[in-house]
């Protein structure tokens, strides 16, 4: 068997297992989302808003890397924009949380701040940069040019039809 073959069936089955892994995380996520409204109701609905915001925020990571790893097994590559959203959303929950539990000092605030704004730019550039892009910017495909605004007389007029004013 051809050793590039075999990386890639081993590929495919780790990212499978990943991709099962990361639907039961999501499954678990939501029910424990949905356990988590017990502690607005019998909790204090500070305490509860807390263990929401984290339940929520932690889902959406989740179902961010969930969309990572089925990009990369369909594509069989890592799209950066991926790794970035959910980078950023891990910093944005730690960020939730920590303002929750009012336990951050501005010198993590600062850093969190710094890493946020290196992550944006980051990707920014590489939707800016894309690959699939700047092969698609090489072949030029003629375009029909739509007219940005047209008036409802000048489309009758164009095809020939007669309309009424009242």
């Amino acid at each position: 068997m051809d050793s590039i073959k075999l990386f890639k069936k081993t590929t495919d089955i780790i990212s499978t297992i990943f991709l099962y892994v990361l639907l039961l995380a999501l499954v678990v996520g939501m029910a424990k989302t949905f356990l988590d409204i017990r502690f607005i109701l019998f909790e204090s609905l500070e305490s509860g808003f807390n263990h929401m915001v984290t339940s929520v925020l932690t889902v959406f990571i989740v179902i961010d890397l969930f969309k990572a790893f089925v990009d990369y097994h369909e594509n069989d590559r890592i799209k950066l924009t991926d790794i970035t959203d959910a980078t950023i959303l891990i910093v944005l929950r730690e960020i939730a949380v920590g303002l929750y539990a009012q336990k951050l000092g501005y010198e993590f605030v600062l850093s969190l701040a710094t890493l946020l704004l290196v992550l944006g730019i980051m990707r920014v550039l590489a939707v800016k940069y894309s690959p699939v892009k700047t092969q698609e910017s090489y072949i030029s495909v003629p375009r029909e040019e739509q007219p940005s605004k047209i008036s409802l007389s000048a489309v009758f007029d164009k095809y020939g039809l007669t309309h009424e004013n009242n």
